[in-house]
């Protein structure tokens, strides 16, 4: 199954992706697409690796996404990608339109033949004002998109609030 888990920071969708993942009872690699580049980024990935727990592999991937995605998809695993923004910010930042295209269009082509449990999280941006600067506006509409996307590929969609998981398509958590 395929699912996309959203919501704002601090939202506790990550959380909520690492509870399913743990919750599947299969062996879970962790695909983080950050890069540490300052003190604030960096703090944020250690918070995130002292909730996992040690048993989970761990795949550093800021770029090519599906390619890690097809190598390490099987039946009775779970791989948990956290998270797509991240991932659509370091594409941006090449600023290689072809090359942000290719890595998406491959992300979306792969999605629905990858076997076993995968679980998306990404960063819900759309919900405020439209913003000010235009790299700015354009990674709001592009998230959109991929968020869309996605989301069409996906079982099961959740947007996570406060802490609370709403159910946006497919089978209950």
């Amino acid at each position: 199954m395929r699912n996309l888990i959203l919501g704002g920071a601090r939202s506790g969708k990550s959380r909520l992706a690492e509870q399913l993942a743990q919750d599947s009872g299969l062996a879970v690699t962790y695909i983080a697409t950050s890069e540490p580049l300052d003190g604030e980024m960096n703090a944020r990935v250690q918070l995130h690796r002292q909730r996992r727990p040690d048993h989970w592999a761990l795949i550093e991937q800021p770029l090519q996404l599906a390619a890690v995605l097809r190598a390490e998809a099987a039946p009775g695993r779970c791989l948990l990608v956290d998270c797509l923004t991240l991932w659509l910010t370091n594409l941006l930042m090449l600023e290689d339109d072809q090359r942000l295209a290719q890595e998406r269009d491959a992300l979306l082509d792969c999605l629905q033949s990858l076997p076993g449990t995968i679980i998306l999280v990404s960063n819900e941006t759309g919900l405020g004002v439209v913003p000010m600067g235009e790299l700015t506006r354009r990674y709001v509409d592009l998230a959109g998109w991929l968020h869309q996307a996605v989301a069409e590929r996906c079982e099961r969609v959740v947007l996570t609030v406060a802490g609370l998981p709403l159910m946006l398509k497919g089978p209950a958590l």
